[in-house]
C-alpha cells in the first residue's frame, strides 16, 4: 500500500488543516484530529481516482527527508495518509482515429476541462453504462 505525506496545520481559532506537498492543491480539515485524518484519506482518494479518469500521472510520494527539507513544510505535522488499493492502474493504449474526429476530440476536451485521455475513458464508461 502507498502512503502520501500529510501536513497538519492547526492555527488557534481553526480545524485541522491537512495538505499534501506531492498534490499542490489538496487540501481538506476536520474539527478533530482524527476527523482530519480520515479527510485527508477521502481527499487522497478522491483526487487521485480524478487524475486516473483524466489520465493524468499520479506522482510517486515523497520522502519525509525530502519533504521537511523544504522550509515552507516544517510549520506542518507530517502523518502518512493511506492510498486505497482500489484505484485503477493507467495502461498507455494506442488508438488509430480520423484526424478530423481527433480534433473534435481535443478542442472539446480543452473547451470543458478534460484531458485527451480523460474524455474517452469518461465516454466509453458512459456508453458501456448506457447499453448494459
Amino acid at each position: 500500500m502507498r502512503h502520501y505525506i500529510g501536513l497538519i496545520h492547526k492555527d488557534a481559532d481553526s480545524d485541522f488543516g491537512v495538505s499534501f506537498p506531492d498534490l499542490p492543491g489538496v487540501v481538506t480539515a476536520g474539527t478533530t484530529l482524527d476527523d482530519a485524518r480520515d479527510m485527508a484519506e477521502e481527499a487522497l482518494a478522491l483526487h487521485l481516482e480524478g487524475m486516473a479518469e483524466d489520465g493524468d500521472a499520479v506522482p510517486e510520494p515523497s520522502s519525509l527527508e525530502e519533504i521537511m527539507s523544504d522550509p515552507k513544510n516544517r510549520s506542518g505535522v507530517a502523518i502518512l495518509v493511506s492510498v486505497k488499493n482500489d484505484q485503477p492502474k493507467i495502461v498507455r493504449v494506442n488508438v488509430t482515429l480520423p484526424d478530423d474526429v481527433l480534433e473534435q476530440i481535443d478542442k472539446y476536451a480543452e473547451t470543458h476541462g478534460y484531458t485527451r485521455s480523460g474524455l474517452l475513458a469518461q465516454a466509453a464508461k458512459r456508453m458501456i453504462t448506457e447499453t448494459a
